[in-house]
């Protein structure tokens, strides 16, 4: 059961009557302030770039990828290495291409060419107030890196690979709905996807990563806000999920990378997803908590993730 930050079911009725009458008395503001979240998570504050490849030591190029028109884009770091290998990066919700340096710094240690990218409404890249067909626009951030890349002489003829992590995982997957315009040959998942979209958002809200007061977290005004919050955020997505067994799906090599200790993306909810697909491969990371497994597990994170790519890039 998903527990609040002091340890509490979300939900739970072990409260005090104070905070039951407080609960009940902000319930006419519950689904007011679930429609709030659906917007904000899909929007939420920018953070800096807590650190940049340099701070790694690894040399790179700031490009603008452009998206919408208007001088808008996606922003993203590239580092190069090997112009034959290469592999593109997202990152998770409210997080930045930063939040990812650490694999990029492994990847680019082995040699392969690294993009970073910050997704729409995150980092540097476009602002996109919008709140519909989330997941197209999203997939369509990653569809512009690799389409950019590809057309560049030095990668026209690469191998690609895209690593998704937590959030970003759910359209790094559904980017072969649209192989025919954007081809990958391999696709890395650190932290997601999941069978059912619904639940993701209910442990989102009950990891307490969101802005949410006191008398809505918990009794009648916590459920009714957590119904609609997690209700309108998948229907902003508008996605046709989980992505069909077919076309792409069958040929494209996957690997899903998922902590034992996961509560926001669980272990069982990645590999219900990805017993669907025939080139699936899955590793559950002991004791370990959501995107935190190349922390917990340096060595057999690295050895996983480069026998993958050593497997499905090579020429």
């Amino acid at each position: 059961m998903a527990t609040d930050r002091k340890g509490r079911s979300a939900g739970s009725s072990a409260q005090s009557p104070l905070t039951s009458v407080a609960s009940v008395l902000a319930l006419p503001l519950a689904p007011l302030y679930g429609a709030f979240l659906s917007y904000f998570v899909f929007h939420p504050p920018r953070k800096r770039h807590h650190k940049t490849p340099s701070d790694l030591g690894i040399d790179s190029t700031d490009v603008m990828v452009p998206v919408g028109g208007k001088g808008r884009g996606i922003h993203l770091w590239l580092c190069p290495g090997d112009p034959e290998r290469v592999v593109v990066m997202g990152h998770g919700l409210g997080l930045s291409k930063s939040a990812s340096l650490a694999q990029a710094a492994l990847l680019h240690q082995a040699g392969y060419t690294v993009a970073l990218f910050d997704h729409r409404n995150h980092g540097r890249s476009l602002a996109d107030r919008t709140f519909w067909n989330m997941s197209e626009r999203h997939t369509d951030d990653v569809i512009a890196v690799v389409r950019y890349l590809r057309g560049r002489p030095e990668y026209a003829a690469a191998r690609v690979a895209v690593y998704g992590f937590s959030i970003s995982t759910f359209p790094s997957l559904y980017m072969l709905r649209r192989a025919a315009e954007c081809p990958v040959d391999a696709l890395l998942f650190d932290s997601g996807p999941a069978a059912d979209l619904r639940p993701l958002w209910r442990n989102f809200l009950a990891s307490g990563a969101l802005p949410v007061p006191g008398p809505l977290r918990r009794g009648p005004s916590g459920r009714v806000l957590g119904k609609v919050f997690a209700s309108l955020a998948v229907a902003m997505l508008r996605a046709s999920w989980p992505p069909p067994v077919s076309g792409a799906y069958r040929s494209t090599p996957l690997l899903f990378l998922t902590g034992e200790r996961d509560t926001i993306i669980p272990a069982d909810g990645v590999r219900e997803l990805a017993r669907r697909y025939p080139l699936a491969e899955v590793r559950v990371l002991p004791g370990t908590p959501h995107l935190l497994g190349v922390k917990t597990h340096p060595e057999e994170y690295a050895a996983t993730v480069l026998d993958f790519l050593q497997r499905t890039l090579k020429s």
